[in-house]
């Protein structure tokens, strides 16, 4: 039976896996992405989206300082405490969760154990910038299937009249 086993426990000690769990969030924290196990990478997401939660804006300082010393209890880690209230608390304040992704990258050759790739979502360049790039260059436009073959031959045509137009205007003031 399986009652009350709400967290994986990774064939590990409760002081072994605390101290696992901060090392990794430490890491992502720094590096802002790290590749371990897939069993691993869901332990860590359940271990670090309150912490950094903790780090949105608050009225007080009292709240803030007492923030700062909660997350500081759980990674042991005063440089990634440091960048986690200084660069990623600001980066995800709009965001209302789910700060973190898993990217499953497959088995690991020697044991044969499944990888994951563990990334914060707001610091990954290679997917919002494709996206905001691409909503940027060309608005989404909606097509139906009835009729687009006779809309795009008119537009051709509207196109090369309104090419050869400038061109006849250009020619005549010379003429003149």
């Amino acid at each position: 039976m399986r009652h009350g086993n709400k967290n994986n426990n990774l064939s590990r000690t409760a002081s072994h896996r605390r101290a696992l769990l901060a090392n990794l969030g430490s890491q992502l924290i720094t590096y802002k992405r790290i590749t371990t196990t897939l069993a691993k990478a869901k332990a860590l997401r359940t271990y670090i989206e309150p912490l950094i939660t903790k780090t949105k804006a608050t009225s007080s300082k009292e709240a803030i300082m007492h923030n700062h010393r909660i997350v500081f209890s759980y990674l042991n880690d005063k440089l990634a405490v440091k960048e986690l209230f200084t660069v990623v608390g600001p980066k995800v304040a709009s965001r209302p969760g789910g700060y973190t992704r898993i990217i499953k990258l497959g088995a690991r050759t020697g044991d044969n154990a499944e990888l994951a790739m563990i990334e914060l979502v707001d610091f990954n360049e290679i997917y919002g910038k494709t996206v905001a790039k691409a909503a940027a260059e060309e608005p989404v436009k909606k097509t139906r299937r009835s009729g687009g073959a006779k809309k795009k031959a008119a537009d051709t045509a509207v196109e090369a009249t309104a090419e050869e137009a400038p061109g006849t205007e250009s020619e005549t003031k010379t003429e003149e």
